[in-house]
Protein backbone atom coordinates (compact mmCIF):
# COMPACT_ATOMS: atom_id res chain seq x y z
CA UNK A 1 0.00 0.00 0.00
CA UNK A 2 0.84 3.70 -0.10
CA UNK A 3 3.49 4.79 2.44
CA UNK A 4 3.33 8.39 3.99
CA UNK A 5 6.17 9.61 4.91
CA UNK A 6 6.82 13.06 7.63
CA UNK A 7 9.60 14.66 7.55
CA UNK A 8 10.28 16.17 11.19
CA UNK A 9 6.66 17.09 12.08
CA UNK A 10 6.31 19.04 14.86
CA UNK A 11 2.16 19.16 15.75
CA UNK A 12 1.25 16.01 18.03
CA UNK A 13 -2.60 16.38 16.16
CA UNK A 14 -1.40 16.07 12.53
CA UNK A 15 0.52 12.75 13.41
CA UNK A 16 -2.46 11.19 15.31
CA UNK A 17 -4.57 12.28 12.44
CA UNK A 18 -1.87 10.41 9.83
CA UNK A 19 -2.25 7.48 12.66
CA UNK A 20 -5.89 7.07 12.17
CA UNK A 21 -5.59 7.60 8.16
CA UNK A 22 -2.74 4.95 7.94
CA UNK A 23 -5.40 2.51 9.70
CA UNK A 24 -8.28 3.34 7.86
CA UNK A 25 -6.45 3.30 4.43
CA UNK A 26 -3.87 0.73 5.20
CA UNK A 27 -1.13 3.03 4.96
CA UNK A 28 1.88 2.97 6.00
CA UNK A 29 3.65 5.95 8.12
CA UNK A 30 6.94 6.81 8.36
CA UNK A 31 8.19 9.53 10.98
CA UNK A 32 11.71 10.78 10.42
CA UNK A 33 13.35 12.10 13.80
CA UNK A 34 13.22 15.23 15.72
CA UNK A 35 9.94 14.85 16.58
CA UNK A 36 8.01 17.75 17.89
CA UNK A 37 6.57 15.57 20.71
CA UNK A 38 6.70 12.14 22.22
CA UNK A 39 4.47 9.18 21.87
CA UNK A 40 3.01 10.25 25.25
CA UNK A 41 1.50 13.25 24.10
CA UNK A 42 -1.73 13.62 24.56
CA UNK A 43 -3.03 15.58 21.67
CA UNK A 44 -1.16 12.58 19.69
CA UNK A 45 -3.34 10.07 21.90
CA UNK A 46 -6.32 11.63 21.05
CA UNK A 47 -5.89 12.50 17.85
CA UNK A 48 -5.55 8.98 17.06
CA UNK A 49 -8.07 7.25 19.13
CA UNK A 50 -7.70 3.90 19.77
CA UNK A 51 -6.35 3.27 15.97
CA UNK A 52 -2.55 3.15 17.26
CA UNK A 53 -2.64 -0.67 16.99
CA UNK A 54 -3.90 -0.41 13.43
CA UNK A 55 -1.83 1.66 11.99
CA UNK A 56 1.64 0.66 10.74
CA UNK A 57 4.12 3.66 11.96
CA UNK A 58 7.59 3.32 12.07
CA UNK A 59 9.88 6.43 13.18
CA UNK A 60 13.48 6.58 11.25
CA UNK A 61 16.76 8.33 12.98
CA UNK A 62 17.47 9.96 10.04
CA UNK A 63 16.01 10.36 6.55
CA UNK A 64 18.90 8.26 4.92
CA UNK A 65 17.37 5.73 7.23
CA UNK A 66 13.74 6.32 6.14
CA UNK A 67 14.88 5.80 2.48
CA UNK A 68 17.19 3.02 3.08
CA UNK A 69 13.56 1.66 4.69
CA UNK A 70 11.39 2.66 1.80
CA UNK A 71 13.36 2.56 -1.61
CA UNK A 72 13.63 1.77 -4.05
CA UNK A 73 10.34 3.38 -4.46
CA UNK A 74 8.75 6.63 -6.60
CA UNK A 75 9.07 9.53 -4.18
CA UNK A 76 6.85 12.22 -4.27
CA UNK A 77 7.26 15.64 -2.34
CA UNK A 78 4.46 18.01 -1.33
CA UNK A 79 5.42 21.49 -1.51
CA UNK A 80 3.33 24.50 -2.39
CA UNK A 81 6.80 25.25 -4.74
CA UNK A 82 5.53 21.69 -7.00
CA UNK A 83 5.70 21.88 -10.20
CA UNK A 84 3.14 19.09 -11.29
CA UNK A 85 -0.62 19.01 -9.76
CA UNK A 86 -1.19 16.07 -7.38
CA UNK A 87 -3.60 14.59 -9.42
CA UNK A 88 -1.77 14.54 -12.56
CA UNK A 89 0.22 11.55 -11.20
CA UNK A 90 -0.73 8.28 -11.87
CA UNK A 91 -0.01 6.39 -8.42
CA UNK A 92 0.76 2.91 -7.75
CA UNK A 93 0.82 1.31 -4.72
CA UNK A 94 4.44 1.04 -3.35
CA UNK A 95 4.89 5.07 -3.80
CA UNK A 96 6.05 7.64 -1.26
CA UNK A 97 4.11 10.21 -0.43
CA UNK A 98 6.49 12.73 1.14
CA UNK A 99 5.73 15.95 3.55
CA UNK A 100 7.68 18.51 5.43
CA UNK A 101 6.74 20.28 8.80
CA UNK A 102 4.41 22.30 9.68
CA UNK A 103 6.01 25.50 9.93
CA UNK A 104 8.81 25.38 7.19
CA UNK A 105 7.62 22.41 4.97
CA UNK A 106 9.84 20.58 3.30
CA UNK A 107 13.59 22.40 3.26
CA UNK A 108 15.34 22.85 -0.13
CA UNK A 109 18.34 20.65 0.46
CA UNK A 110 15.74 17.91 0.85
CA UNK A 111 13.34 18.77 -2.30
CA UNK A 112 16.70 18.63 -3.63
CA UNK A 113 17.82 15.32 -2.99
CA UNK A 114 18.07 12.93 -5.99
CA UNK A 115 15.50 9.92 -4.57
CA UNK A 116 12.52 12.50 -4.34
CA UNK A 117 11.11 11.85 -8.16
CA UNK A 118 8.84 14.32 -8.31
CA UNK A 119 7.58 17.93 -6.98
CA UNK A 120 3.87 18.05 -6.26
CA UNK A 121 1.54 20.78 -5.55
CA UNK A 122 -2.28 21.15 -3.91
CA UNK A 123 -4.15 23.44 -5.11
CA UNK A 124 -5.18 26.34 -3.00
CA UNK A 125 -6.38 29.92 -4.07
CA UNK A 126 -3.23 32.38 -4.33
CA UNK A 127 -2.19 34.27 -1.21
CA UNK A 128 -2.37 31.60 0.54
CA UNK A 129 0.62 29.75 2.40
CA UNK A 130 -0.48 25.99 2.98
CA UNK A 131 -3.18 23.30 3.94
CA UNK A 132 -3.04 21.69 7.28
CA UNK A 133 -0.27 18.63 7.33
CA UNK A 134 -2.46 15.93 8.21
CA UNK A 135 -5.49 17.49 5.50
CA UNK A 136 -2.88 17.17 3.43
CA UNK A 137 -1.89 13.74 3.63
CA UNK A 138 -5.36 12.68 3.51
CA UNK A 139 -6.42 14.58 0.03
CA UNK A 140 -3.14 12.86 -1.29
CA UNK A 141 -3.50 9.39 0.09
CA UNK A 142 -7.47 9.36 -1.02
CA UNK A 143 -6.30 10.28 -4.44
CA UNK A 144 -3.94 7.71 -4.69
CA UNK A 145 -5.95 5.50 -3.22
CA UNK A 146 -8.80 6.45 -5.74
CA UNK A 147 -7.24 5.77 -8.36
CA UNK A 148 -5.92 2.23 -7.52
CA UNK A 149 -9.57 1.28 -7.55
CA UNK A 150 -9.48 2.07 -3.53
CA UNK A 151 -7.92 -1.73 -2.99
CA UNK A 152 -8.90 -3.33 -0.08
CA UNK A 153 -11.54 -1.33 0.93
CA UNK A 154 -15.42 -2.07 1.59
CA UNK A 155 -17.18 0.14 -0.29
Amino acid sequence: MFRILFYTPEIPGNTGNAIRLSAVTGSQLHLVEPLGFNFEDANLRRAGLDYHDLAHVTVHPTLDDAFAALLPARVFAFTSHGETPFAEVAYEPSDVLFFGPESVGLPEHVLADPRVTARLRLPMLPSRRSLNLANSASIAVYEAWRQNGYAGAQL
